[in-house]
């Protein structure tokens, strides 16, 4: 199933913050995919059921959390942060500030 996740964009920075609720934080893995995609994945520490959360037009479970999301702006890669806290994970990535100036 795909995790909650936002995007923040600053001057310095771009924060993606992902919710990765009940997870074993052992189990987390965060990848870039090309320059602009990372990929997101994680194993829960137990299989939910669609009927906990009170989805009943559904039947089933899942037990790993996984979501691939584009960057809007150039990032260095290289220079990924990863932090974990209290089921909330946190990508900062650096931003590339790359200026073309035509010349005539």
């Amino acid at each position: 199933i795909e995790p909650l996740r936002d995007i923040m964009v600053t001057p310095t920075e771009v924060i993606v913050t992902v919710d990765l609720p009940y997870t074993e934080e052992s189990t987390i893995k965060v990848k870039p995919i090309d320059n602009r995609t990372i990929e997101v994945s994680a194993k829960m520490r137990r299989k939910i059921h669609f009927d906990e959360l009170g989805i009943t037009h559904c039947k089933g479970e899942f037990e790993k959390l996984h979501c691939q999301t584009r960057i809007p702006v150039p990032v260095y890669m290289d220079k990924m942060e990863v932090r974990f806290k209290k089921g909330i994970l946190e990508v900062h990535l650096p931003r590339k500030h790359e200026y073309h100036i035509p010349i005539e």
